[in-house]
């Protein structure tokens, strides 16, 4: 791969830190990076391949000779400096809700679409964490069997959250009253069901990401998505239960093989043996893990499965690097 000039915007965030571990570990060709963050963390120093960058304030002017700029800062920072960066002549890959359901920008998650990559107008939508972990496993099953129907619960990592969703459960584990509240009840030895806002049909917005994102990347405007999310003390690693419904009968067997030759999918499928995926072991891994497969009886050809993956990887950070990847391939 030729080398390029990377940008990573919301450094110091944990999503854009784990931009940078995952540009290391994966020998992403850098030829030069660039940290990039609001004013109160620049002058942060961050390691990467063993040297120390000093990060920068974000501004217009931040893009300069950068091939790839990774935005990882919110939906209003992408908004704002993201023109800026694809005018300097980058490619942005945002990690943020700004752009995803834009009908000139594709959503892209690379095992799913791959072809998308190549049809941007300067920037490409890194998808919602839950969706990109539940369409890897979805996509060989529709196109063996078409699914017309989706129904999801997520069990999602307080990480999804950000820093301050990790700080109020870590103190409140610890006994103490968070200094600041993210969430709008207690998140230690709790469940919420609630991620993100209500909106005025009873969904919040996280669930309506899950149902539209899920339509665009598979390219099938007519598969129907109800999804509840759900947030829970984990540290790390999102949790989901998937029900789906095919336009034809399927095969069970065939269904596991199909899942076991996909390409970022470990099937851990032993009930007996107690073995299932589990967010614990899907801890800094970039692979999406599914288990308890087996049939919903109440349907005619219904199919349940528990996907994890840790949220912080493939739901974001490792998906935008391989979105990088696969551009500089060509």
């Amino acid at each position: 791969m030729k080398s390029c000039n990377v940008a990573v915007v919301g450094a110091t965030g944990l999503v854009g830190r784990k931009m940078i571990q995952v540009l290391e570990e994966r020998r992403f060709p850098v030829a030069s990076l660039r940290l990039l963050a609001s004013a109160r963390s620049a002058g942060r120093r961050l390691p990467f391949n063993g040297a120390e960058y000093t990060v920068e304030q974000l501004t217009p002017a931040s893009f300069q000779g950068i091939d790839v700029a990774l935005f990882s800062a919110g939906a209003s920072v992408s908004k704002q400096f993201a023109p800026h960066a694809v005018k300097a002549g980058a490619l942005v890959i945002d990690n943020s809700s700004a752009y995803r359901m834009d009908e000139g920008v594709p959503l892209v998650v690379p095992e799913v679409n791959r072809p998308m990559i190549f049809r941007h107008n300067g920037i490409i939508a890194n998808p919602n964490c839950s969706t990109i972990q539940m369409v890897v496993p979805l996509k060989p099953l529709h196109d063996r069997w078409t699914i017309t129907r989706v129904v999801v619960a997520t069990y999602q990592s307080v990480t999804g959250a950000g820093k301050k969703g990790l700080n109020q459960l870590e103190e409140e584990v610890a006994g103490r009253t968070a200094k600041e509240m993210k969430f709008p009840h207690q998140i230690a030895f709790n469940i919420l069901p609630q991620v993100d806002i209500f909106l005025d049909d009873g969904y919040t917005k996280e669930e309506h990401k899950m149902m539209d994102e899920t339509r665009k990347i598979m390219g099938d405007d007519s598969i129907r998505v109800n999804a509840t999310c759900v947030r829970v003390p984990v540290w790390g690693g999102h949790s989901e239960s998937v029900t789906v419904e095919f336009a034809s009968p399927f095969d069970l067997d065939e269904a596991r093989t199909l899942l076991r030759c996909t390409p970022g999918v470990i099937v851990q499928d032993e009930p007996q043996s107690s073995h299932y995926p589990m967010p614990i072991n899907a801890w800094e891994k970039d692979e999406v893990f599914v288990g308890r497969i087996r049939r919903d009886s109440t349907v005619p050809s219904g199919m349940t499965f528990w996907i994890v993956a840790d949220n912080l990887r493939k739901g974001a950070a490792t998906n935008a690097v391989q979105i990088a990847e696969e551009w500089i391939k060509g």
